[in-house]
């Protein structure tokens, strides 16, 4: 398998607590932060956008 292809969210600052993801030739997406390169989480397609639709319809904690 080749190497993934890493990509920065344009939602992450330059500093650190950048999210990465990385789709696979076999479609499953994968996800890591950048303080925390060696623990990546996987989902297909769908579910990172349940988890992105989640996430938008989630108010912020104050």
């Amino acid at each position: 398998m080749p190497p993934l292809a890493w990509q920065k969210s344009t939602y992450s600052a330059e500093a650190a607590n950048c999210l990465h993801v990385a789709a696979a030739p076999t479609g499953a997406i994968h996800l890591h932060e950048s303080d925390a390169p060696n623990v990546i989480l996987t989902t297909s397609p769908t579910g990172l956008h349940k988890l992105i639709r989640t996430l938008k319809a989630t108010p912020a904690p104050h």
